[in-house]
């Protein structure tokens, strides 16, 4: 990325090679990437198998097998994992699952923590 000076200072620029390094890392410097968030699912002796699966396959878009390998992580290790979002896209998620989780009657519960 080539920065440029205004053009009153053009010959100034070439000849001090200084400026226009501070002018590109000063800009750089300012852009950060968002911070990322872990999305879990949490285990609870209540919601079924079946639930899970449906929701890791219609929120998270994830295939049958990968959502099958994730309920079995959390119906044994009692968390899993269903993917790694911005702060916004990760609050969406975890508020769908517990609003869907509350409609079919189940207490699934799903949490976000920055990684």
């Amino acid at each position: 990325m080539r920065c440029k000076l205004s053009n009153t200072n053009d010959s100034m620029s070439s000849s001090n090679p200084e400026i226009k390094e501070w002018v590109a890392s000063k800009t750089r410097s300012e852009v950060k990437e968002p911070p990322m968030y872990q999305v879990l699912l949490i285990n609870d002796d209540y919601t079924t198998m079946e639930f899970v699966v449906e929701i890791l396959m219609f929120i998270f878009n994830k295939s049958t097998e990968e959502s099958m390998h994730i309920m079995l992580k959390v119906h044994r290790e009692g968390m899993g994992l269903c993917g790694v979002y911005t702060y916004e896209v990760a609050e969406t998620k975890v508020d769908t699952v517990h609003a869907l989780a509350r409609e079919k009657g189940f207490p699934l519960k799903c949490a976000m923590e920055e990684v």
